[in-house]
């Protein structure tokens, strides 16, 4: 079975579902279906949102299994939120500095 697209990938906009199908018995439901925020996110920011549900929400055990720093870990979590259509509210001052004092590659 096909991941879902949630995402057209010619024009940016949303893709919705038209119809669902039962695989054993064939009942199937067309209408007009949303995909719903969790499929608007790229397959990478996808795999970081699991790894975050996994890690139960604590962004310091995330950091370490991807060994990146805590901002870059705070800012992947930051742009998925945005992708999925959430307001994202000012950076905090703490990452800000953080982020500042970061090395650049």
């Amino acid at each position: 079975m096909e991941r879902i697209v949630g995402t057209c990938p010619a024009c940016g906009a949303q893709m919705a579902v038209k119809r669902l199908q039962c695989p054993e018995c064939g009942t199937s439901i067309e209408g007009n279906f949303d995909l719903g925020r969790l499929y608007r996110l790229t397959p990478e920011q996808m795999q970081f949102i699991e790894l975050f549900l996994q890690c139960e929400g604590k962004l310091n055990k995330v950091q370490k299994i991807l060994n990146v720093s805590y901002p870059t870990a705070k800012a992947r979590l930051l742009d998925a939120l945005r992708a999925m259509g959430y307001e994202v509210k000012k950076e905090p001052a703490v990452l800000r500095r953080r982020r500042k004092a970061a090395p650049t590659p």
